[in-house]
């Protein structure tokens, strides 16, 4: 499996540190990704442009990290009929990363974003969320993955 099958996507270098775990995780489980900065309000080609792609580049699900507005996993998923796991992130100054919270969740019906917790947490259950999907048809990924919640609950 050398061809990424999860696209990683954040609205910020300065969200690299924070997504890193996401990495760490995918790369325990033997999942190939790629990375990729770009932003629904300073970069919508860039974003449109990938989104477009991405099935035909070959990724079977995208995670999409962003703050604030945190407008990045709807506007991919507006443009995929891909899996689309939205991470929020805490870094405007508006509520803790409530905003983010909101804005991944409530996206309008037949748009779906998967959301996962703020951050920390949120960043490793994305990639644990997209293992689970890509293990519905990779036989290699879903042993990873099971090997993983086995080895987690003893």
């Amino acid at each position: 499996m050398s061809t990424p099958l999860v696209a990683i996507l954040m609205g910020s270098k300065n969200d690299m540190p924070t997504m890193e775990a996401t990495e760490k995780v995918l790369t325990s489980l033997g999942i190939p990704f790629e990375t990729h900065v770009m932003s629904a309000h300073r970069t919508p080609e860039k974003v449109r442009e990938f989104a477009l792609g991405a099935r035909d580049a070959g990724f079977e699900v995208i995670i999409c990290a962003a703050g604030g507005a945190a407008a990045l996993p709807g506007a991919v998923s507006a443009l995929t009929t891909l899996p689309v796991i939205g991470v929020p992130l805490a870094t405007s100054e508006v509520a803790g990363g409530i905003d983010a919270i909101y804005a991944v969740l409530q996206i309008p019906p037949g748009v779906p974003v998967a959301g996962v917790g703020v951050g920390g947490w949120g960043t490793r259950n994305a990639a644990y969320l997209a293992a689970s999907i890509l293990s519905l048809s990779h036989d290699d990924v879903r042993e990873s993955y099971t090997a993983f919640r086995e080895q987690q609950s003893r």
